[in-house]
Formats: C-alpha cells, sequence, structure tokens
C-alpha cells in the first residue's frame, strides 16, 4: 500500500504537465500523464519504482541499463519523456565528477572500457572510414559519409599543412584523419591512441592504403611523445585528461610543436561556467556506464589553461549544433542495427549505447553540452606568425586525393 500510494502521488504531480507517457507497474497497473502516449515505461519491481520515484536521467538509464525498467516507444522520444520527468519530478542537484588521478595505468583502463568493446561493433553505426567525433554538415541534409569527410578536411585545411611537414594526432581513432592528411596534403602523420583494437585496425588500414612511408601508428600515451611536429591536431581525446591535467596537457602539445607551428583542440566542452553541472543527471549516468573518468571543462576553462601553458588561442569555434546532427545519424544507424548489435555486444552493453547515443543528442540539442575547435600557435611565436590575417583560407577547396598542394 506505501509504495501504490508513493506512486499515485507522483503520477498524479506530473499529469499536470500533460506528458506524452504511459506508466506500467509489474501487476498491469496502468497510469497516462498527458494525452495519446508516445512512450511507455514498464516498470518491472518494486526496486524499479523506487528509481522512477527519484527520477533523474542517471537513475532511470540505470534502471533501464539494468533491466529494472522496459521502454516502448521510438529511443529520441523515451529520451525527451525521461528528460521531462526529471525535470517536474526530479530532485537534482549540482553534480562534479569524481576528481581521479590520471595516471597512464588508469587512462588506459578507461580507453580499454570504451573503445575496445569491438571494431565491429562501431562499424555498425560509424560512417565507413569509421570516425568517431563531430562531423561538419554544410547542410543538414548531408549524408554521414559526407559530413565526416567535410570535417577531416575542415580541420587539415584550418591547420594549413604543407607537404613534408609532420603532423602529430592524439588519439587517432582508427586512422582516417592521418591517412587524409598523408594521401592528400603529403606530410609525414603520426598517429597514437591507447586502444589496443584502433591500434590493430589503423596500423592495418595504413598497410593497406601503402602509405606505411608516411604514417606511423603507435600504441602510446602522449606524455611519453618526442617532437617535434609542425602541426598537432587532437580530436575527441582531451575528454578524457582530467580538468587538473589540462594545463599539463597543453604544455605538453607546446613542448612537442615547432616554433612556427600550429595546433588543434577539437573536443566535447561543458555548458557549465564552473565545468561541473550535469543537467538532469545525465553526466552521472555516463561517468557510470560510457566514459569512466571522463571530465568535460567549460570552454573558459579551456582557453585558461591553454594560455597559461604558452599557447596563444587564434581561433575558436563552436560546433555543438552539428555534433547533435552527428550523433543523431549514429543513434538511427545504431537503432537500424539494433539486433545484431545485442548479439555482439549483450543486452547490458546495447541498453548503455542505445541511451547513451540518444542522450548525447539530446544534449547536444539542448545546450547541456558543445564541442570547440580552437586553433592555437605558441604565444611566443608573434615575430613569425604563422597563420594569415582572415579566416578565409579555411574555406577554400581541399586539394584532391592523392595531389598535395605546392609548398609555399
Amino acid at each position: 500500500m506505501f509504495w501504490q500510494k508513493r506512486f499515485g502521488d507522483f503520477a498524479d504531480r506530473l499529469i499536470h504537465y500533460k506528458l506524452p507517457v504511459r506508466l506500467r507497474l509489474w501487476n498491469g497497473r496502468e497510469v497516462s500523464l498527458g494525452g495519446d502516449p508516445l512512450v511507455t515505461l514498464e516498470i518491472r519491481s518494486v526496486q524499479a519504482l523506487r528509481r522512477l520515484l527519484r527520477p533523474s536521467m542517471a537513475t532511470l538509464g540505470q534502471a533501464y541499463v539494468e533491466g529494472e525498467i522496459d521502454v516502448v516507444g521510438a529511443i529520441d522520444d523515451v529520451i525527451g519523456a525521461v528528460a521531462q520527468i526529471a525535470a517536474h519530478a526530479g530532485r537534482i542537484g549540482r553534480h562534479r565528477p569524481r576528481m581521479v588521478r590520471h595516471s597512464r595505468k588508469i587512462d588506459a583502463e578507461a580507453i580499454a572500457y570504451h573503445y575496445d568493446v569491438s571494431n565491429d561493433f562501431y562499424r555498425l553505426w560509424l560512417d565507413s572510414e569509421m570516425v568517431y567525433s563531430c562531423a561538419y554538415f554544410h547542410t543538414p541534409d548531408d549524408t554521414l559519409e559526407q559530413a565526416q569527410l567535410q570535417k577531416l578536411d575542415y580541420i587539415l585545411g584550418k591547420l594549413r599543412l604543407q607537404p613534408g611537414q609532420r603532423l602529430l594526432d592524439i588519439g587517432c581513432g582508427w586512422g582516417a584523419l592521418v591517412l587524409r592528411a598523408a594521401r592528400n596534403h603529403g606530410v609525414r602523420a603520426v598517429g597514437i591512441t591507447l586502444s589496443q583494437k584502433q591500434f590493430e585496425l589503423a596500423s592495418r588500414r595504413v598497410a593497406e592504403a601503402g602509405l606505411a612511408d608516411r604514417v606511423e601508428i603507435r600504441l602510446q600515451d602522449y606524455r611519453d611523445v618526442s617532437g617535434p611536429f609542425e602541426r598537432v591536431v587532437s580530436v575527441g581525446m582531451f575528454e578524457h585528461v582530467g580538468l587538473k591535467n589540462l594545463r599539463g596537457y597543453f604544455a605538453k602539445i607546446n613542448e612537442l610543436l615547432t616554433d612556427d607551428g600550429i595546433c588543434m583542440n577539437h573536443g566535447i566542452t561543458s555548458s557549465d561556467p564552473e565545468s561541473a553541472e550535469s543537467p538532469l543527471g545525465g553526466g552521472e549516468f555516463i561517468e557510470r556506464y560510457v566514459f569512466p573518468h571522463g571530465e568535460l571543462p567549460h570552454i573558459g576553462l579551456v582557453l585558461k589553461e591553454l594560455s597559461a601553458a604558452g599557447l596563444e588561442a587564434a581561433d575558436v569555434e563552436n560546433l555543438r549544433r552539428h555534433y547533435a546532427l552527428t550523433t543523431q545519424h549514429w543513434s538511427r544507424r545504431f537503432e537500424q542495427n539494433g539486433e545484431r548489435l545485442r548479439e555482439l555486444v549483450g543486452e547490458k552493453r546495447y541498453r548503455i549505447w542505445r541511451a547513451y547515443l540518444a542522450g548525447c543528442t539530446y544534449g547536444f540539442r539542448h545546450n547541456w553540452i558543445a564541442l570547440h575547435q580552437v586553433l592555437a600557435v605558441k604565444a611566443s611565436a608573434s615575430d613569425r606568425e604563422p597563420l594569415p590575417l582572415t579566416r578565409d583560407y579555411m574555406y577554400e577547396p581541399p586539394p584532391a586525393s592523392g595531389a598535395p598542394p605546392a609548398a609555399e
């Protein structure tokens, strides 16, 4: 009787908001929270009901992942419904991720947990080049394949690559960026990763492309790399660095960079100025199940630590809307390949990633998180000025594949 009363009080509170949600208990009792329900949450036990009565993206996400709650409806509608329930009925305080000492061992374990699931797993919902980072859309109708190649060319164009230069890619994934840089710009590229599976596949792709004389893939921590490099790029990696380690991370990039070099950091940022807020508990879910030890800085903190490390931010661009489109493509492909993905990684991990990808789309759309590209040079390089006066060069057409541009 106690839990029935609590459930009744909870439903009465939410009915006022007319949410398109139906709640179904294990005993068959149903309550509609609005008009025609788009989503049904099937509460399978009293334990699951306890989580529902203290709702957040974290508690309801955990209940779904652990099989205590099942969902019926399109996954985007489910995430939207959960967010509304948490907003109207939750008690959400500020959440700061646990501060972790980011040792080489801890970071390697965290990377292995996230990236070494299975190359086949990622292949089922990424683009054909397996680029696992924010794409760049000229129009919302661009295909994911188009947008990812456009992103690679956009980054490489911003870096003003010249034939013969050395490029370091920190967190190279499955090698798409270093391969394109060597093939189209004539650079000598080094890509580093802490993921064994990424290292193996990226190395194989380099060999198959006949670029082993120009591209090297290493299983290596960025703290152990020696330079110099005329260009340094990091795409979707610094989220694993840790807030306390940002200055050291940027100082290492500064150390690796030649005096007239250019670097870019492309990564997810928090929309909270204190680098702490986790709207409706979404960050807690990601920390528990998806990115252990991940920490997202606000762009203000990024620029502060970058400057303190001796670099000058020359250009800053927010691609938040592009990442919302990217994760939407990923989520749809994930849904289309749901049964095969379940077979590959099991029910629990399938649920984790299903909720994560759709939740990211919601988060980027609602400005909970953002994506910033920061182009930088050495602060001491003012007498060399490696970048043009305007941004016009960033929008020049990329060179044709296999035809590196002539050196200036």
